[in-house]
């Protein structure tokens, strides 16, 4: 982690949880760190910029902020996201939304950023498993994560000699920092559920040179969930009625 130091990272979606953390570990090992979110930051960073990912306009301005700023940006993470729901609830405006902040955002902020990024850039984005498996009623979010998915290794192969590109999918994640037992861990085959800082890990591995030969790919941070078949009875758990 202490290849961090003078390095310059941009986080978006860092007011609250991964994102927080993320920027929170960032600052801690030496970085300077870009942050844009919708609400005020509750940490001290080196550039807070309140704005929508969602809107051109303030991915524009916030670019724009960074490259007056750092002239560089070493390290782009991809995190803010929203959730509108699914068939139930969501329409056209609110799925595309989603679309825009977890998609679009992503895409033409690393456009963006692209002229001020040296070699051997990285780029993260923050996928989910739910791009691979899904709940009902969450088209609009699954939808964005499973566009992000297949955003990263297109990046990949476009930014081939300048950046590498990946994304870190995250299982449940536990942002509370509560105590989890019983069926809710065990359900687990690493036995807890996710904290922030197993993504934070995961982050700093992908961005470290460690990883050097890795681009294009999703690495899953589920502690095991998504592999581990459960029919009702199975670890506790049960569909109910």
């Amino acid at each position: 982690m202490s290849a961090c130091t003078g390095k310059t990272v941009v986080i978006t979606g860092a007011a609250q949880g991964i994102g927080l953390a993320l920027a929170t570990a960032f600052l801690e090992n030496g970085a300077r760190v870009a942050a844009m979110d919708v609400q005020a930051i509750p940490l001290e960073v080196d550039l807070a910029f309140l704005g929508d990912v969602g809107k051109q306009a303030d991915l524009e301005a916030f670019a724009r902020a960074c490259t007056e700023r750092f002239g560089q940006v070493d390290v782009l993470i991809n995190n803010a996201m929203i959730s509108r729901g699914g068939l139930d609830a969501c329409g056209y405006a609110d799925f595309l939304h989603v679309q825009q902040v977890g998609v679009v955002a992503p895409y033409y902020l690393t456009r963006l950023l692209l002229p001020i990024m040296p070699g051997g850039a990285s780029v993260i984005n923050l996928s989910s498993t739910r791009a691979f498996q899904s709940q009902r009623q969450t088209e609009s979010y699954t939808a964005a994560k499973g566009g992000i998915t297949a955003l990263t290794h297109a990046l990949a192969i476009s930014l081939s000699g300048k950046a590498r590109v990946n994304a870190i999918a995250p299982g449940w994640i536990d942002t509370t920092y509560s105590t989890f037992t019983g069926p809710d861990a065990s359900q687990h085959p690493a036995g807890r559920v996710g904290t922030p800082e197993d993504i934070v890990n995961a982050v700093f591995f992908l961005c470290s040179e460690k990883a050097a030969f890795i681009t294009g790919q999703t690495l899953v941070v589920d502690g095991g969930m998504s592999k581990q078949m459960i029919y009702h009875g199975d670890e506790g758990w049960s569909l109910g009625t």
